[in-house]
């Protein structure tokens, strides 16, 4: 399962979100400025802006068209 963790008003969220979805790729959003929780463990991975994709072991930050699509 691919993990969204985004944040409001971010605009590559959206974009990113946007493209899973013209993809049909499965996904879970998590919202950051809801989830403290979630927000250190995207900090943990060595993150500091949104949004942040995993999947499995891989993970990245921002929006990366290229790197989206490597997850079908």
């Amino acid at each position: 399962m691919i993990k969204v963790y985004s944040r409001n008003n971010c605009t590559q969220c959206k974009m990113t979100k946007r493209l899973l979805v013209q993809q049909n790729m499965a996904f879970e959003e998590i919202n950051l400025d809801e989830n403290p929780e979630a927000r250190a463990y995207v900090k943990e991975l060595g993150y500091s802006s949104a949004p942040v994709v995993v999947s499995g072991d891989v993970h990245f930050s921002g929006f990366r068209p290229d790197a989206l699509k490597k997850l079908k």
